[in-house]
């Protein structure tokens, strides 16, 4: 462009340079491309030489500018270097493949390829997006540059003081930086489209901070993390980053060790690393301090970090130190949100919904949601699709400390025994939804869950177990024998629906020490009856249903309770037929029809009379088992029998499906087939999976396989695997599904 100026105006180089006053050798420099960025004073003094006005001015000074800019561009600055990776990272291998992903990400027109990496604090999100940087360096010739936002800080940094930095680090001058926020964007914009350039924006505060910073489109690619879930951003990629798995947590903790891991033993390896909960700064301070102190025994700091009360200060090492990164997250809270967040500690059990943090909180559980979602949005809570909300183990910890801090003691004495109420009272409101002559109340308390129905009633029994079961314990260590007492009887008819719950024995071993510490025998004896009830589960332990019916036994004889001395001989009844003695089961069961007709229970009865059937079938007397389990189907769908229908509900479904493995005994194939399917199907709608359930849908396979009903065997095949697998009979449920594999 000058020298076509140049030659229009006839002027060779040296009479420009005497003209203009620009060397000669500057001028050469420029025509042959050596110098495409002059100076601003330097072209306006060419112009003027040359009589350059209006557009063919106006160009000429551009090109300039922009040649300046690519001087910059081309010259290294130094600045915003990335900072250098750890030699011992550690997996994320699949989230490594997802940043490799964003190099030749696709977006629409006018979007930048952004993506947001976030997670709690102590997860390594920066260690991370380093070590991907690092790692698609080479995909980058145009540069790769980090930015700490000091998003955790009580001052982030400025966006607008983030650009000047990205810009001078992007090679301008600062005379050449615009002045406004929306110009230094503009031009920043300007530099990533066209340039394969990844920016590393760290520890992000907020959406606002990080919009002007994300390339509007082209080549440039942008790497956000965060503590923060900014669901403001749109059109970005979004990685979450969770703790490290049992395995990879044990290995970086081997690789920060080197060569004295070989000497600390792999069980107290693993066993520090579990108690790191995955968090790699948790990890990296455990390491850093056994590297500092080679006399140290690993197992030993493994027993330290073991007492809950003190683990939390083990995890310090020099300048690390982990109640330093959840603190500053919770600096970042409101007032309220920091106190739903020190008080969600006193919560029994792994988990918990709003409703509770309502409790909690002494707040609506609107005001909940809100305090709920800030502490997710800061990683301080994690939350699932089923609405409910979990501590990681050594932010909980934090989250003590601070209560601890914060709090008086009689204000959480006072919350400990609020939440504790709380839990108990609504599980013995649910429970008793179940059983004859409760459901639901006349005068709920106001205060409690709003259970509506049998089917809420049990979902929050069953969603809510650890947080009920863990108030129990609770009461019963600070002496509230009445409530634990209370809530463990209201159980009984429920546990039936949940007969393979893994709870039942701690729940009715709580109800019998709470009705000893309050000197009520009869409850004693019922709770004990409850508990040979459990050991009657398959996997049945007979000796144990045995001891337990006989203390029941003992206890019910010297209160007069008659009810449970005839339940103490039905349950020894049931341990006598597991061990194989069915004469005795069946005069004990006998024995306690009796005493049940006699005191006019006629529900407690026919469960005897199903017994002595049991009893009769498992010995093999086929016959004479259909014909007594046949006689009791008649009494159940008898409406003058005086039975209590929901009773006749459940039991009902059960007779069939021993009517059934009778009659394919007997070898009556067709009518087996046909009265195991309606048994089946009626247990299906009480949701009551056990294995009563699950041995009738493997034998109804069979049987359908038999006959060649291919399609329907397989179904009832892949049916019972499902039931086994929900009780807990793993061997059981790989055979029926060997099966179904095999009728294909």
């Amino acid at each position: 462009m000058l020298r076509a100026h140049r030659r229009a105006a006839r002027l060779t180089l040296d009479q420009l340079a005497e003209v203009s006053g620009v060397s000669a050798r500057t001028l050469s420099d420029m025509e042959r491309g050596r110098s495409r960025g002059p100076q601003h004073r330097t072209v306006n003094a060419l112009a003027d030489a040359l009589g350059l006005e209006g557009d063919a001015r106006k160009q000429l000074i551009e090109l300039a500018r922009e040649g300046r800019l690519r001087d910059h561009w081309a010259r290294p600055t130094g600045l915003c270097e990335l900072p250098r990776s750890v030699d011992d990272f550690t997996g994320r291998a699949a989230e490594l493949v997802w940043v490799s992903e964003l190099v030749y990400a696709e977006s629409s027109p006018g979007v930048g390829v952004v993506g947001v990496v976030t997670g709690a604090a102590g997860l390594g999100k920066t260690t991370f997006a380093v070590r991907a940087a690092h790692s698609v360096r080479p995909s980058f010739p145009d540069g790769v540059f980090f930015l700490d936002l000091f998003g955790m800080s009580q001052r982030p940094l400025a966006a607008d003081d983030a650009l000047q930095q990205l810009l001078c680090a992007l090679g301008v001058a600062d005379q050449q930086i615009p002045a406004d926020t929306q110009g230094r964007a503009s031009l920043y914009r300007s530099l990533l489209r066209d340039r394969r350039v990844l920016v590393v924006l760290d520890n992000a505060a907020s959406e606002e901070q990080v919009r002007p910073l994300l390339p509007g489109g082209g080549a440039g690619r942008a790497l956000i993390t965060t503590r923060r879930l900014l669901s403001g951003l749109e059109g970005v990629r979004r990685l979450v980053l969770g703790p490290l798995a049992l395995p990879e947590s044990t290995r970086l903790l081997t690789g920060i060790l080197g060569d004295r891991s070989a000497s600390d033993g792999e069980s107290a390896l693993a066993r520090l690393a579990e108690l790191c909960g995955g968090l790699p700064l948790a990890l990296r301070i455990i390491g850093n301090r056994l590297v500092s102190r080679p006399g140290w025994d690993a197992a030993e700091l493994a027993a330290r970090l073991g007492d809950e009360e003190r683990r939390l200060d083990q995890f310090k090492a020099g300048d690390l130190k982990i109640a330093n990164a959840f603190g500053m997250s919770y600096e970042q809270l409101a007032d309220s949100a920091r106190r739903m967040f020190r008080r969600l500690a006193v919560v029994p059990g792994q988990d918990f919904d709003a409703a509770l943090a309502a409790v909690v909180g002494g707040v609506p559980v609107e005001d909940a949601w809100e305090a709920l979602d800030d502490l997710v949005d800061l990683g301080l809570l994690y939350d699932s699709d089923a609405g409910r909300y979990r501590f990681h183990d050594l932010v909980r910890l934090f989250a003590r400390d601070r209560l601890h801090q914060e709090d008086a003691a009689a204000e959480r004495e006072a919350l400990t025994g609020r939440v504790t109420s709380w839990l108990l009272r609504t599980a013995t409101l649910s429970g008793r939804w179940f059983e004859p002559g409760y459901g639901r109340p006349e005068r709920p308390d106001p205060d409690l869950a709003v259970l509506s129905s049998p089917e809420e009633a049990e979902g929050w029994l069953r969603a809510n177990v650890d947080n009920w079961l863990g108030a129990m314990r609770a009461a019963a260590g600070s002496g509230r024998h009445a409530l634990v007492l209370d809530c463990a009887e209201s159980m009984h008819w429920f546990s039936d629906l949940w007969a393979h719950g893994p709870h039942w024995r701690e729940v009715f071993t709580l109800g019998a020490e709470a009705a000893d510490a309050l000197g009520d025998l009869a409850q004693q004896a019922t709770q004990l009856n409850y508990l040979a009830w459990v050991h009657s589960v398959p996997p049945s332990d007979p000796e144990a249903v045995l001891r337990c019916s006989a203390q029941a036994m003992e206890l019910a004889t010297r209160a007069g309770a008659t009810a449970q001395i005839a339940w103490a001989h039905e349950y020894t009844s049931s341990a006598l037929r597991l061990l194989g003695r069915f004469d005795e089961a069946v005069a004990a069961s006998s024995r306690s029809s009796e005493m049940f007709r006699a005191i006019g229970d006629i529900d407690s009865c026919v469960q005897c009379l199903a017994h002595i059937a049991h009893c009769r079938l498992d010995e093999g007397r086929h016959a004479e088992a259909l014909e007594q389990y046949l006689g009791l189907l008649a009494l159940l769908e008898d409406p003058e029998s005086g039975m209590t229908s929901s009773v006749v509900a459940l039991s009902r479904p059960l007779a069939l499906i021993r009517i059934g493995h009778c009659l394919e005994r007997l070898g009556r194939r067709t009518e087996a087939i046909t009265t195991l399917t309606e048994g089946t199907d009626a247990v299906d709608t009480l949701q009551m999976s056990d294995f009563r359930q699950a041995g009738a849908l493997e034998t109804l396979a069979a049987l359908l396989a038999d006959e060649g009903r291919t399609d329907e065997s397989r179904h009832a095949y892949a049916r019972a695997a499902q039931v086994f697998e929900a009780i807990g009979d793993t061997e059981a449920s790989s055979r029926c599904q060997a099966a179904a594999t095999a009728t294909r």
